[in-house]
């Protein structure tokens, strides 16, 4: 289980440099941390370790991430994203 200094850590390091990834990412981490399990949580932490423009370009699908462990947390965020989720406070 998620705690929630880990879970506000997450959501804190999802705030990112460009407005593309806040509303790709926060709306992840708001709403679909607290559901992942245990493995899901530590890949989204080394998502984060990414450049942004690395991984915007892996989020909008214009480069495979050459990780595939990543690359399930990645089709995470992209199946979330185009649910229609709303943009991040």
């Amino acid at each position: 289980m998620l705690s929630d200094i880990a879970y506000k850590k997450m959501l804190w390091h999802s705030r990112r440099g460009m407005w593309e990834l806040d509303i790709l990412l926060l709306p992840f981490a708001e709403k679909k941390l607290p559901e992942l399990n245990e493995n899901d949580h530590k890949l989204y932490e080394r998502l984060l370790t990414e450049e942004d423009q690395d991984l915007f370009a892996c989020l909008v699908e214009r480069v495979q991430h050459p990780d595939k462990e990543l690359q399930t947390i990645i089709a995470k965020i992209r199946e979330f994203a185009a649910s229609g989720v709303a943009k991040p406070h």
